[in-house]
């Protein structure tokens, strides 16, 4: 596959250095520009699967050449070079995220040989994955969602967390996943967004609790006590009632509340701060665990953490991922450790996809992780043989 990348730098040695570092890889076509206007003008004339860009240039710098990026029908991937701080090449990625670019390198300059061969892998996994992509994405109406939440036909799969203390699975997350007749194998991106504008979140809340429910006494017929977490929409809290409903669905349908934790989701917020923490109080109340997902990433805050009865802390994968090239990412990772292990919270980091992150997350003593390196998200019956691949279960 040929791809075509464009280089965006005003030091002619450094771009010169470049393209030849670009010709080590034969199916590479590469092209030069000197500053943001040149580069952008010849981003009408050809489609460039990747656009690397320098941050500091005269005239058009590089931010404010990623937003015009950004406001292009066709988007490449981005990557970002700069011999200014890393934390300034974090900032700039951050923009282009937030602007939806895909970012698929950081790079500190003098870009190295292994760094480029980085990036072209990445490249070609985004590329693939991307053009294997149906891009004629199924369109739900509300009857639809209703049917298939009455039938039960989206399903609740489980993405296992595993110790770092003895590598063993000790709990698990449940993940939407939609077996569709007609596209296949559905992610939460494909329908999600419509079960939230139609207001359907709390009864898919409801449909995941009973099925995480079946599903541990299948395990426990194994003889594995697995606790689940699920995620819950911090809005569904505005109803007074909803601690209640929870438990009395968890009795009725024979669940034990301890075995059941809600990870309360940073994309929706209370409309009253007060309802918030009761709904969270009352939770805790009744028996559940309760996470702090995606701590670091967002509006999450220092003071909701310590105020909130939360039982688990989990690092968003934002600063997992990077944390081993990054001192800055390591040291708040170290940080956020040692503050949820001192509040009493089980600390899980997300998003763990190599043997490196993992090493350095049980030198820093996180208690323990998930993401595709452990496992990706399964069904009931596949997360059964992960545990019997795992090990006996543990002795009481």
């Amino acid at each position: 596959m040929l791809y075509n990348v464009l280089i965006v730098e005003d030091h002619p040695f450094q771009y010169e250095y470049l393209l030849n570092l670009f010709k080590e890889f034969g199916d590479v076509r590469v092209e030069a520009a000197c500053d943001g206007q040149s580069a952008l003008k010849r981003l009408d004339e050809v489609d460039f699967d990747l656009v690397l860009t320098d941050l500091v240039m005269p005239g058009m710098d590089g931010v404010q050449f990623i937003q015009q990026l950004a406001s292009r029908t066709l988007k490449p991937a981005l990557a970002i070079m700069s011999s200014a701080s890393q934390r300034m090449i974090i900032s700039a990625s951050l923009v282009a995220q937030s602007l939806g670019l895909k970012v698929i390198g950081q790079l500190s300059k003098p870009v190295l040989s292994g760094s480029v061969h980085k990036l072209m892998k990445e490249l070609d996994t985004w590329l693939g994955a991307s053009r294997t992509l149906d891009i004629r994405l199924p369109v739900f109406s509300r009857e639809m969602l209703q049917e298939a939440l009455a039938a039960e036909v989206l399903q609740a799969w489980f993405q296992p967390k595993k110790s770092l203390a003895n590598g063993r699975i000790i709990s698990a997350e449940a993940l939407a996943r939609w077996p569709h007749p007609q596209h296949g194998l559905l992610m939460p991106a494909d329908f999600l967004p419509a079960v939230v504008r139609f207001g359907l979140e709390e009864p898919l809340l409801m449909l995941f609790v009973k099925q995480t429910i079946l599903a541990q006494s299948r395990w426990r017929k194994q003889g594995y006590d697995i606790p689940v977490s699920i995620n819950l929409p911090t809005h569904l809290l505005d109803s007074d009632n909803l601690a209640d409903r929870l438990f009395d669905l968890v009795i009725e349908h024979d669940g034990v509340p301890g075995m059941i934790g809600f990870e309360l989701m940073e994309c929706s917020t209370t409309d009253n701060i007060s309802k918030f923490y009761a709904g969270a109080c009352r939770l805790r109340m009744k028996g559940f665990g309760l996470a702090q997902d995606d701590f670091g990433q967002g509006y999450s805050s220092y003071f909701n953490l310590v105020s909130t009865p939360f039982t688990e802390l989990k690092i968003d994968r934002a600063l997992v991922q990077g944390c081993v090239e990054n001192k800055s990412l390591a040291l708040a990772i170290a940080s956020i450790v040692a503050l949820g292990q001192q509040l009493g919270l089980e600390v899980v980091a997300e998003g763990v996809e190599s043997q490196d992150e993992l090493v350095l997350l049980r030198q820093l003593k996180c208690d323990a992780v998930q993401g595709f390196l452990i496992s990706q998200a399964v069904s009931s019956d596949q997360f059964n043989t992960l545990l019997s691949e795992d090990g006996p279960p543990a002795s009481h």
